[in-house]
């Protein structure tokens, strides 16, 4: 049995300095009880806490970490950058490279800039396309997480969904006016938007595989309905490719689903686990930003020279090994039928959602395809699930609406490991 003293007596102080004890909401494991661990350091497939348990990981940072943790090429590029500074706040020919290299690998974008998260990236790109087609009003999906800008923040998903929270207080009744927002894979509520408010519509903004409600998977049609109402509709199509860039195929969900958007927005990937994002898309709508046009988005640290080298390090890896991929989706795939077939023989009701190397596993007798179906799931037997995996050295996401991300450097043996523990949990629900 795991023992978490460390890990107990660091959230108690971290709870004296900081909000909650920690520094993003989910981590504090407020939904599936117990305490938070601590982690010391990881190494590949594995994470270690304070008090040097080790566990397999299926969180890879939320993401970035696509070939593993401490993957040598990066610390070791990481390293030789930072001895020249940290931070210049003047253009780098690195952040170039950076940029054709982005380019290079995905389709349908021309110009993109670097910023600083996620968030950063969404909201700005939301700016673009209200600046480039003069209009306000945006539709958004409902479980759907942008990050944590005031007008994402409705029926947001994620940590918002994790916590029960409907209405976040801070965020203006006039924001949230201009927030449309409709069911996730029902096109005919966005054609009914569309009608509503004819001409006031600037963008649609879309997970193209929902991560944060779980891994929802878009129905088929679901995509190219988004595509035909923006090209009648004059709407900007906006892929939040925060998650899946980089992450389902060189290029990306457009690539792998074969959709292009106006915009798209990165993160995770691309900074290799350091904070980064980026926003970008076809020339004559990325040509309105500032200094160009007058679409005004800066960043002291945009562009940083740490961030810059681990991104383009690990995507170079990624563009020179196209075969990661395929290893990435056969893992994906080996896992969802392994779990499936326990909880078959458990008589467990469960559905597993899996698209590439993205997966979550849901305790309900219907298939989850949108918010309203995830959140009739049964998350008080998903907390058992986790802790049951967690005391026994496999550590999930802390959350039933978050997708499960799998590294390359989970090997044959971990993804058996991981099923017999999930056999072993299973006995207890």
């Amino acid at each position: 049995m795991y023992e978490y003293t460390s890990s107990k007596r660091l959230f108690e102080r971290a709870q004296n300095s900081i909000p909650g004890g920690v520094n993003s909401p989910v981590r504090a494991f407020k939904s599936v009880g117990g305490t938070p661990i601590f982690i010391e350091k990881a190494k590949g497939a594995y994470l270690y806490d304070a008090d040097g348990q080790k566990y397999i990981d299926y969180i890879a940072s939320w993401g970035p970490m696509i070939l593993g943790h401490s993957y040598l090429p990066v610390v070791n590029a990481i390293q030789k950058k930072a001895a020249n500074s940290t931070s210049f706040g003047a253009p780098t020919e690195l952040e170039v490279e950076m940029a054709e290299l982005i380019k290079s690998l995905t389709r349908n974008v021309d110009l993109i800039r670097m910023v600083n998260s996620g968030t950063e990236a969404c909201m700005s790109a939301l700016r673009v396309a209200r600046g480039y087609t003069g209009k306000n009003k945006f539709i958004k999906f409902e479980g759907c997480y942008h990050g944590h800008a005031d007008m994402f923040l409705v029926k947001a998903g994620s940590g918002v969904a994790t916590f029960g929270i409907q209405e976040v207080p801070g965020v203006t009744a006039g924001t949230a006016l201009d927030t449309l927002t409709a069911p996730y894979n029902d096109l005919e509520a966005v054609r009914n938007l569309v009608k509503q408010y004819a001409g006031e519509i600037a963008a649609i903004i879309v997970e193209p595989v929902a991560g944060n409600m779980g891994c929802v998977l878009p129905a088929a049609g679901f995509l190219e309905g988004l595509r035909q109402i923006c090209d009648q509709e004059n709407i900007l199509l906006i892929f939040d490719e925060v998650m899946t860039g980089f992450r389902l195929a060189p290029g990306g969900a457009q690539e792998r689903l074969n959709i292009n958007a106006d915009l798209v927005t990165y993160g995770k990937v691309i900074g290799a686990g350091l904070p980064v994002g980026a926003f970008g898309g076809k020339k004559e709508i990325m040509e309105q930003v500032a200094p160009l046009g007058n679409i005004y988005q800066a960043g002291t640290l945009s562009g940083n020279p740490l961030a810059m080298i681990a991104g383009y390090t690990l995507l170079a890896e990624l563009k020179d090994h196209p075969e990661y991929y395929t290893e990435l989706n056969e893992k994906g795939a080996f896992l969802q039928k392994g779990l499936i077939d326990i909880f078959k023989e458990k008589n467990i009701p469960v559905q597993v959602n899996q698209f590439g190397s993205m997966l979550s596993l849901f305790f309900n007798t219907e298939p989850v395809t949108d918010f309203a179906s995830a959140s009739r799931s049964d998350m008080s037997r998903f907390t058992r699930f986790f802790h049951g995996l967690l005391k026994r050295g496999v550590h999930l996401p802390p959350s039933g609406y978050e997708s499960w991300f799998l590294s390359n450097a989970l090997s044959q043996s971990d993804l058996e490991e991981t099923l017999d523990v999930i056999r072993k949990t299973a006995e207890e629900l």
